[in-house]
């Protein structure tokens, strides 16, 4: 073995053991980066739809006001409450 040690750092080379583990810990390195990034891509594509949703939110309670003014919407059973605008006292 010290045969080998010598010969190897003679040639300036790693063992084939210290290689095929470095190429072993690069691969998995290479597939935990590509993996978050395929996280990251699907983050960036969910929050684009969340945005979508918002503004379908906003717009459906835009339509809901106008028809009926300014309601608390149950979403268990759809009945809803107007919303009581305090008044400014006069001072």
């Amino acid at each position: 073995m010290s045969k080998t040690i010598k010969l190897n750092q003679m040639e300036n080379k790693i063992t084939e053991e210290e290689l095929t583990l470095l190429k072993e810990l690069q691969g998995k390195l290479n597939q935990s980066v590509s993996q978050v990034g395929f996280l990251e891509t699907q983050k960036h594509s969910l929050l684009h739809a969340i945005a979508e949703i918002n503004s379908d939110v906003e717009k459906q309670k835009s339509e809901l006001e106008n028809k009926y003014g300014s309601i608390t919407i149950n979403l268990e059973d759809g009945s809803f409450e107007e919303v009581k605008q305090e008044e400014a006292s006069a001072e």
